[in-house]
């Protein structure tokens, strides 16, 4: 069974709902389970015992939340190097009031450091959350959990 593990953290809720509707997605492919944790929640473990991994920040100030930031510095020097990580496939959600591309950029940056592996374009809503970014979320998630469980990352 393959895991995918979501991570996000949300005070509006917008982001939250990015996360469900990433779950959403993952769900409907089969032999995938999927672990949504808050960035506060997610551990080394959650991270280590995943095949794929859904990033998701609102944007503040140009940058990414600093719960997910936390998460990334209370993970990294411990799974630095290990196996269960390298090239580990991951996507990212952005939820945004200017355009996103700030929180990205230093989300997809830390990614590098991981060895983490980029393999869908993030879906970045901008302004108020509407249907067709929720829609692209669930087709993340299940891109994501399609390609690990048919090996192709």
């Amino acid at each position: 069974m393959k895991r995918i593990l979501i991570v996000h953290h949300s005070q509006s809720g917008n982001t939250r709902r990015m996360a469900q509707a990433v779950a959403q997605g993952a769900a409907l492919v089969e032999g995938v389970e999927t672990l949504a944790r808050t960035a506060a929640q997610a551990t080394l473990e959650d991270l280590l015992s995943c095949h794929g991994l859904a990033l998701g920040s609102p944007e503040y100030f140009g940058y990414m939340a600093g719960a997910l930031k936390d998460f990334f510095d209370r993970t990294y020097e411990a799974a630095r190097g290990r196996r269960e990580i390298f090239k580990l496939p991951y996507v990212a959600f952005i939820s945004a009031g200017n355009d996103g591309t700030g929180a990205l950029g230093h989300i997809e940056r830390i990614a590098l450091g991981y060895q983490f592996r980029k393999v869908q374009e993030p879906v970045l809503a901008v302004g108020p959350l509407g249907d067709e970014a929720l829609e692209r979320c669930r087709l993340l998630g299940q891109t994501l959990a399609a390609g690990c469980e048919a090996g192709l990352w």
